[in-house]
């Protein structure tokens, strides 16, 4: 079995802090995608990645961003970015080839920035436009990695923070929200046209079909985490191939909201090998 995790945890300091190395123990993943690690590479805390092999692309921007993919063993290959010259540079995707129990993955870790709504009293055209331009090229090229893999005898598999809600079952409040970033009939229509029998299967919506969530996201404020009033918008979104091998996943939501280690939990997959 091979277990497979993504987790933003919106600051990897401030995740240490909260006992995210108490998580990792437990859950014991051989694999594990994070976004928003926030941090430089110098300024991670020393000895916290010990036993870890480490693939991290920190961006540009101090304080923002960064994803990094871990693993028990290490990769064969690893590429920073996937060419849209705009995000690139802001530590938004990495992706590695790895070689595990007899499969073999291409595997990225992916955070989409959050955007906003075009009109509104909230309205922020420019980051509108950023994130429609990010999907439109991340699109593009998650076709082009998918079938490069297939090429190479890999399973596909990218997961991280898209930062959207594809349907109704996947947050609570989605009546009142239709016109909130993140819930835009344009953001998901674009997560629909990521989706199919021979491109990628959500996994984790394959394996619970007809049930709310599992939401992975839930604001620090107010009594959000507390009623369950939460988002999902952390996925794992894999090859058909790989996503035949999925036998249980969800997300591990802390058990109270002092516990929280991030205003997400951590998605974690097993897959069967062999």
């Amino acid at each position: 079995m091979l277990r497979i995790a993504s987790f933003n945890v919106n600051g990897i300091r401030a995740a240490q802090r909260r006992g995210i190395e108490t998580w990792w123990a437990q859950t014991c993943p051989d694999i594990l995608a994070i976004q928003e690690m926030r941090a430089p590479a110098q300024a991670i805390p020393e000895g916290l990645f010990d036993g870890w092999h480490l693939a991290y692309h920190e961006g540009n921007l101090p304080g923002r961003n960064g994803v990094a993919l871990l693993s028990r063993t290490p990769p064969a290959a690893v590429r920073y970015g996937f060419g849209h010259r705009a995000s690139d540079p802001e530590g938004r995707y990495v992706e590695a080839d790895y070689d595990l129990d007899g499969l073999a993955l291409r595997v990225g870790s992916v955070y989409v920035p959050k955007g906003a709504t075009w009109e509104g009293p909230d309205a922020d055209p420019a980051k509108y436009r950023r994130k429609m331009q990010f999907m439109a090229s991340f699109r593009s090229y998650l076709t082009r990695a998918r079938r490069e893999a297939a090429r190479e005898g890999r399973e596909f598999l990218v997961m991280g923070d898209f930062n959207i809600a594809h349907t109704s079952e996947d947050l609570k409040n989605w009546r009142s929200n239709q016109r909130s970033e993140g819930f835009l009939p344009e953001e998901r229509e674009w997560f629909g046209s990521l989706l199919g029998p021979r491109t990628l299967v959500d996994v984790v919506r394959r394996l619970h079909p007809d049930a709310p969530g599992p939401y992975s996201w839930w604001s620090w404020r107010g009594q959000s985490f507390v009623n369950d009033t939460g988002w999902r918008i952390d996925y794992h979104l894999a090859s058909a191939g790989l996503a035949a091998r999925a036998v249980t996943g969800g997300t591990h939501r802390d058990a109270s909201y002092e516990e929280r280690i991030s205003d997400h939990a951590p998605v974690v997959v097993d897959y069967a090998t062999g």
